[in-house]
């Protein structure tokens, strides 16, 4: 009797009780903390587009990631500032060859889309996040911002005070109530809104970079004259 005892032990401990226990590695939310107030952000450009200076959006302690994808709606190229996270062979190579790529935000090119690669940028926070405006300028657009047929707060148009060319649009945020047509924002300093979570009716691109579902406002710039179309 002993030794059948001790052979049921031997073999429950080495081949366990048929309960498993499973290790999940992977990427978690992130950290509670990042959904308290964070006040604006100091004063960054991340992109360029000629004269025009889009300026980060939200607080640095808040940004999960930024992230370059095509727009097709007619929306033009900007040039990101920092280095790409995410860069193709021949740009690795020239890097451990000439050095370089070590300054300012790190970006991922994401993959998606039809037109200019760097023509909308996304920049990751959690839902909750107060987001302000990239420039100097005026808002001249309140939309609303619909996706299946549902409303997910306004498309946010503000036409830069240097560059009144051009036209930034902000996406996936709930404007402040304060914020009019007419309203005069100035770039890190007057708040457009809170994030919101898009996280159950798209699939976010910018989620393979972060550490949550990939949250993010996204900024791009059109021509003036393209908003005037019917």
């Amino acid at each position: 009797m002993l030794a059948i005892v001790a052979l049921i032990t031997l073999l429950l401990t080495a081949f366990g009780t048929g309960k498993k226990t499973t290790s999940h590695v992977g990427i978690g939310p992130a950290p509670a903390n990042r959904l308290l107030p964070s006040g604006p952000p100091s004063p960054q450009v991340v992109a360029l587009e000629g004269a025009l200076r889009i300026q980060l959006p939200i607080a640095q302690s808040r940004v999960t990631a930024l992230g370059y994808h095509a727009s097709g709606d007619g929306a033009v190229a900007l040039q990101p500032l920092g280095s790409q996270a995410n860069p193709g062979t021949l740009t690795r190579v020239a890097r451990r060859v000439f050095g370089g790529g070590g300054h300012g935000f790190r970006w991922f090119q994401l993959a998606g889309g039809e037109g200019p690669g760097t023509a909308a940028l996304d920049v990751g926070a959690v839902p909750g996040t107060d987001v302000y405006s990239p420039v100097d300028g005026s808002v001249i657009g309140l939309t609303p911002y619909i996706v299946n047929g549902e409303r997910f707060g306004s498309e946010i148009d503000v036409q830069p005070t240097g560059t009144p060319s051009f036209v930034v649009s902000i996406t996936h945020v709930r404007p402040d109530p304060s914020l009019t047509i007419g309203s005069s924002v100035a770039a890190g300093t007057s708040k457009l809104g809170v994030l919101l979570d898009f996280s159950r009716v798209e699939e976010q691109a910018l989620a393979r970079y972060t550490q949550d579902a990939g949250n993010h406002v996204e900024i791009e710039v059109r021509p003036a004259a393209a908003l005037a179309t019917p």
